[in-house]
């Protein structure tokens, strides 16, 4: 048997795990943030970040991650996921000297990766971008 030979449910499947584990954080996160807005937006001022962007990363946490989770504009949302994670490592785990922090750092550097990888190849076959594509 050739060892390129792909089983397509295999893969769809596991494009869809993927995603999920891949947004379970944000989701969580998101929900989290509005459970405890006054903590959060405490906590993003001590970070220098005005609590007034709080409803916006809820909304990109929350929204971007259902649209990822269901496969929705998954390449631009990927990308801005990319790009939203990147910045709160920046802001959020600069501190170097400290190992959790430069390990959470990492961690955001890594997420950034999997959601480029996401937008490089797309949601595949379980995803709304799969469907309209199949009914166009």
């Amino acid at each position: 048997m050739n060892g390129n030979v792909e089983n397509p449910v295999l893969k769809s499947t596991t494009e869809l795990v993927g995603r999920l584990l891949l947004v379970g954080l944000f989701l969580l996160s998101g929900f989290g943030k509005i459970t405890a807005y006054t903590a959060t937006a405490g906590y993003m001022t001590a970070m220098g970040v005005p609590p007034a962007v709080l409803p916006l990363v809820i909304a990109i946490e929350v929204l971007g991650g259902l649209a990822i989770l269901l496969g929705w504009k998954t390449r631009i949302v990927a990308v801005l996921l990319a790009g939203f994670t990147l910045l709160t490592g920046v802001v959020f785990h600069h501190d170097f000297a400290d190992q959790i922090q430069m390990i959470m750092f990492m961690k955001n550097v890594s997420i950034a990766g999997a959601f480029l990888l996401l937008a490089a190849n797309g949601a595949g076959r379980f995803s709304l971008d799969a469907r309209t594509r199949r009914l166009s």
